[in-house]
C-alpha cells in the first residue's frame, strides 16, 4: 500500500485500514490460536504486526493460563498490561511474549465503565502487580483477587480516575 493510495482513500472519505504485516511466526500463531482457544470463543485479528485476541473479561485468567501453559504457545512473559478508555467501555490489553518461541500476541478484554472489574492475572505473572495497580489508580479497574490494591501513583483518598476521558483536569495555576 503506497502513501498515494492511502491519501486517495482518505479523499474518498473512507477510513484507511492498517495493513497486516505479520511475519511467519505471527501468521502461524494466527492459525494456531483459534484451535487452542476454541472454548473461549475469541475474536482473533491481525493488527499490523501482531495477532490480537479479544475474550470475555471473566475468562481472562483461564485464557492467560492456557496461553502460558500450552506447549505450542508458552507465553511466559507479560510484557505490558494497559487500559484503554473507549467511549462505551474500558479495554484491558495484555501484551504477551514467549521466550521459548519468540512470538508475541495481544490479549484484550472489555469491561463496563460503570463497574470495571475482572480477575487479576498476578497468580500467573507476578509482574502484573504494578500494571494492575496502575490500571486501578488511573482508570478505576478492580482486579479481583489482587493482594494489594493500595494506590501506586496517586495518594490515598484521591478523587476520580485521571486516565479516563471524563476526568476533568483541574486548572493549572502558576505559583
Amino acid at each position: 500500500m503506497t502513501l498515494e493510495s492511502v491519501a486517495e482513500r482518505h479523499r474518498r472519505e473512507e477510513v484507511p485500514q492498517a495493513f497486516s504485516a505479520l511475519d511467519d511466526k505471527g501468521r502461524s500463531l494466527e492459525l494456531l490460536l483459534p484451535g487452542i482457544l476454541t472454548e473461549f470463543k475469541p475474536e482473533i485479528v491481525a493488527t499490523v504486526n501482531l495477532v490480537a485476541a479479544t475474550v470475555n473479561a471473566q475468562d481472562i485468567v483461564a485464557v492467560c493460563r492456557v496461553a502460558k501453559e500450552d506447549p505450542h504457545l508458552s507465553f511466559d512473559y507479560l510484557m505490558c498490561l494497559c487500559v484503554v478508555d473507549y467511549v462505551e467501555h474500558l479495554q484491558i490489553v495484555y501484551h504477551l511474549y514467549s521466550t521459548t518461541f519468540k512470538h508475541m500476541m495481544v490479549l484484550k478484554a472489555n469491561v463496563s465503565l460503570d463497574e470495571p472489574s475482572l480477575p487479576s492475572v498476578m497468580p500467573l505473572w507476578v509482574g502484573a502487580d504494578w500494571y494492575e495497580r496502575e490500571g486501578h489508580d488511573l482508570f478505576g479497574v478492580v482486579f479481583e483477587g489482587h493482594p494489594n490494591m493500595d494506590p501506586l501513583l496517586l495518594y490515598e483518598g484521591f478523587e476520580g480516575y485521571p486516565g479516563r476521558r471524563d476526568y476533568e483536569m483541574p486548572e493549572y495555576k502558576e505559583w
